[in-house]
């Protein structure tokens, strides 16, 4: 078959050479002598049996693209079965909980280790492993700010008291001012009744209530009430031997001696001043016993602390519990251990009068601060398991494995699996399962490819199949688990979101029910590939790849670790250290992939001729060496196809297509008249035209015309330009006829009776587009020199010629496979007119005088 092919190829190309041949002999004869007829009829007659043979091989080599396809989907299967069903070809016959169908004795002697019993051992470790508690931070100044709250009460409340000692300490005892501040009523008027010389109450004789009294000291009055009832039904013998009573008496009795009447009235004063205070401090405290449940305050522990004792007092306590909360509370820690501790402390550190006070304060507001370090305790349990030594059991030779009708344990399948004594066969009914949900996998991958505006090649579907084929490869080897992020990325950016996101979908469900790998691994890796196919052909950089490497990354990381402290807390703990240290792995080796798949890029889309963004982008750099010469060797070609690649790249935009390819396409699509510029109208710069003065001949006019086309794609292959940007060079002009030329034939061929003129002489060569993109081109390429004719056109004018340019080409059928309708060919003749507006836009017309004067300048 291949030998035939060979040879239908080998005559096909001879008979066209022959062709040619024959028509340049043809013309020859006609203009040297009218004696040509029969070497004409019979080099017509060789060009049509070449066109004949020519179609016919182009049918056999399309059909035979057509049976490729199954033999490629069947390869596809096998190799995805092969790859993924390893573990099926090998399973083991004997497996834990099936009854041994005989006696097996064991044929030698080993030691073997017995790894439930070592497992059990390092877990027994790790359990018994005391846990590692830390300080939590957050308890701390929850502590603290309870504490601070505690303390700021009591200022307040003592605050409302006022200063104490309130007077000279050596003229009343400090103990003499707290009891002046809080006795009764009673024993205030009783003790002013006892200083006054002149009404001095007898023993036993003291009033329960007393008349409203005025007692006079040189001049100066001391007012008092009486009247109040003993609130504590004290008896006068009861007062007389109260000490602090007698104490205070005293003390002012000695001051009256040592000073005027006048000094003594003023402190009387001024301790009923204090007595009020003091009252309204009483008031304030019992407010807070009554709304605030948590207060430890009372009138004897708090008001009567002196100012020095008190500050000691706070400053104490502040201490004691940084010291507490810095050795710790750990849970469940016995109250009474916590009282003797704070005890303790209370009684170096804070005042004898406070240490009550102190120590209610610290335990009201401490608690547990400590809590369970799950990493380091689980590093230390882990490495304390590691230490266990393995249990190694000695097997003897002879000795009985297990029994005929005994149930096989695990430590009976580690010893047959280590004497290789376990029978293996091929899982039939699991390689059955596998292979029909490949096949479905597959088949769902064909439809996905059929619905995508791409047409795939078979070099392309290989290329999807061994990318897919990496993924298990890669986890068969033992390579790390994130490789779908690098194949998304590749996928995405060669063939787009909608492929990328199936192959890497349909991966993530077959990869979990045939091989031993985590399924919230899996379910990672699959959100970074499909992150990767949907960003991917969207970037238009190689620095834009590389930040979004890093965004794969972080992603696979992150959703592992959602996924994992889910299932904790769903259905049981994780070592919190395995769970970081397998996300940190996975980010890493998920940006490591992704690494490689970006250093693969340009050699796969070298080696299986794909154009992605950044590759089209690269190829429309003007200093590529095709479009540097394009500009200085042919400069108004070059004019003309940045016009086209402006038009095409706009109506490319406006319908959805390809622009980066359109762009590309365009500006390559007439790299071919660099064989003879000057042919070509455009780069004539006015001069004379050589098919008018030189050749005079509209057959090899025409042939040098379509002949840059041909030489396009010469130049195309030795700069290995890509095959979708060279299919631009034949597609953009189709099966067109070369219209000037063929008019000119026809007016010889008048002239002359005897001279035929063939139609197929005066047309290229196609193929017509096979793609909207090259017939967007086509379009432009055909509009862009009737654009550059309109001078003073209306936009209306405009439009109705483009229109009737684009409806010649549709009823010449040359957009017949492009994919365009007809409807859209208004469109872009409308999109064409907007672009041609912007760049022959009205300038503002200079006055006589200004021009003239301008013109003068610019000679000058």
């Amino acid at each position: 078959m291949m030998k035939t092919q060979q040879l239908f190829q080998s005559m096909t190309q001879k008979l066209i050479d022959w062709r040619q041949k024959s028509k340049s002999l043809r013309r020859q004869i006609y203009w040297s002598s009218n004696n040509g007829q029969d070497e004409y009829h019979t080099m017509r007659a060789l060009s049509s049996m070449a066109k004949s043979i020519k179609t016919t091989n182009r049918v056999a080599v399309r059909g035979k693209k057509r049976q490729q396809s199954p033999v490629l989907f069947a390869i596809a299967v096998v190799s995805l079965t092969g790859v993924l069903g390893q573990k099926l070809y090998n399973q083991p016959q004997l497996q834990v909980g099936a009854v041994a169908p005989q006696t097996i004795k064991a044929p030698t002697t080993a030691n073997i280790e017995n790894k439930r019993k070592t497992e059990e051992q390092r877990k027994a470790v790790s359990k018994s492993f005391v846990p590692v508690l830390m300080v939590d931070a957050r308890v701390n100044e929850q502590i603290q700010q309870n504490l601070q709250q505690l303390i700021n009460q009591g200022n307040e409340i003592r605050s409302a008291a006022g200063a104490y000692p309130f007077y000279d300490t050596f003229i009343l005892s400090v103990s003499t001012q707290r009891y002046l501040r809080s006795c009764s009523q009673w024993e205030w008027q009783a003790l002013l009744l006892a200083i006054n010389k002149t009404k001095q109450p007898k023993p036993g004789r003291l009033p329960k209530k007393q008349p409203t009294t005025t007692v006079k000291n040189n001049s100066e009055s001391v007012n008092y009430v009486t009247t109040q009832e003993n609130p504590e039904n004290l008896k006068p013998d009861d007062l007389l031997n109260n000490a602090e009573f007698t104490q205070a008496v005293n003390e002012l009795e000695a001051y009256r001696l040592s000073t005027s009447e006048q000094n003594l009235s003023s402190l009387l004063n001024q301790i009923t001043q204090v007595r009020k205070t003091y009252a309204l401090a009483r008031t304030k405290l019992l407010e807070f016993q009554a709304t605030q449940s948590n207060t430890i305050y009372d009138k004897t522990s708090l008001l009567d602390l002196s100012d020095d004792d008190w500050g000691k007092t706070q400053t104490g306590i502040q201490l004691i519990s940084e010291l507490i909360l810095t050795q710790g509370i750990p849970p469940g820690l016995p109250q009474s251990i916590l009282t003797e501790a704070v005890n303790l402390h209370v009684q170096n550190i804070v005042p004898k009068e406070a240490e009550v006070l102190a120590s209610k304060i610290l335990l009201s507001v401490l608690k547990p601060n400590l809590k369970r370090d799950e990493l380091r305790t689980q590093l230390l349990s882990a490495k304390a398991a590691s230490v266990v030594k393995p249990v190694i059991v000695t097997v003897r030779a002879g000795q009985v494995i297990v029994r005929k009708g005994e149930k096989i344990t695990a430590w009976h399948f580690e010893v047959l699996e280590h004497y290789h004594l376990i029978r293996r066969e091929i899982n039939w009914l699991g390689l059955t399962q596998l292979v029909g949900a490949i096949i479905g996998a597959v088949g769902i991958f064909t439809v996905t490819e059929r619905k995508i505006q791409y047409r795939f090649r078979q070099k392309d579907r290989l290329l999807i199949l061994l990318l897919t084929l990496s993924v298990p490869l890669s986890l068969a080897m033992g390579t790390p688990y994130a490789t779908s992020s690098a194949v998304g990325l590749l996928l995405g950016n060669f063939y787009g979101t909608r492929l990328g996101i199936t192959v890497i979908g349909l991966l993530s469900i077959l990869m979990p029910v045939s091989l031993e790998i985590s399924k919230v691994a899996v379910l990672a890796s699959a959100a970074g590939g499909i992150l990767a196919s949907f960003m991917a052909q969207r970037l238009h950089s190689r620095e834009e790849l590389a930040l979004l490497s890093v965004a794969i990354a972080l992603t696979e990381g992150g959703v592992y670790l959602i996924l994992r402290f889910a299932l904790s807390a769903a259905f049981g703990f994780f070592p919190y250290y395995t769970v970081l240290y397998n996300a940190g792995f996975l980010t890493l080796s998920s940006l490591v992939w992704c690494i490689v798949a970006l250093g693969l890029s340009p050699y796969l889309e070298k080696l299986f001729d794909l154009v992605t963004p950044i590759r089209l982008a690269e190829m429309a750099n003007p200093n590529r060496p095709l479009l540097k010469r394009l500009a200085t060797e042919t400069p108004g070609t070059f004019q003309h196809t940045i016009f086209v690649a402006t038009l095409a790249e706009a109506a490319a935009k406006q319908l959805g297509c390809n622009v980066e390819l359109v762009r590309a396409g365009a500006l390559y699509h007439d790299i071919g008249k660099m064989h003879d510029p000057m042919s070509f109208i455009e780069n004539q710069m006015g001069g004379p035209n050589k098919h008018d003065t030189e050749i005079q001949d509209p057959w090899k006019s025409a042939e040098i015309i379509k002949k840059h086309v041909s030489e396009g794609l010469v130049m195309a292959r030795k700069h290995s330009l890509p095959s979708s940007i060279q299919a631009f060079i034949p597609e953009h002009q189709g099966t067109m006829q070369i219209a000037y030329f063929y008019h000119q034939a026809q007016q010889m061929a008048q002239e002359d009776p005897t001279l035929e003129v063939d139609e197929a002489d005066f047309r290229y060569s196609g193929p017509i587009p096979q793609s909207r993109e090259t017939g967007i081109v086509m379009l432009a390429d055909s509009c862009e020199a009737a654009l550059r004719s309109l001078k003073d056109a209306t936009p209306e004018q405009a439009l109705v010629m483009l229109k009737n340019i684009l409806r010649a080409r549709w009823q010449d059928n040359q957009l017949a496979e492009s994919g365009l309708t007809r409807e859209e060919l208004t469109q872009i003749a409308e999109i064409f007119v907007q672009v041609w507006q912007q760049f022959h836009h009205k300038r503002i017309a200079y006055p006589p005088k200004a021009k003239a004067s301008s013109e003068k300048s610019s000679n000058g």
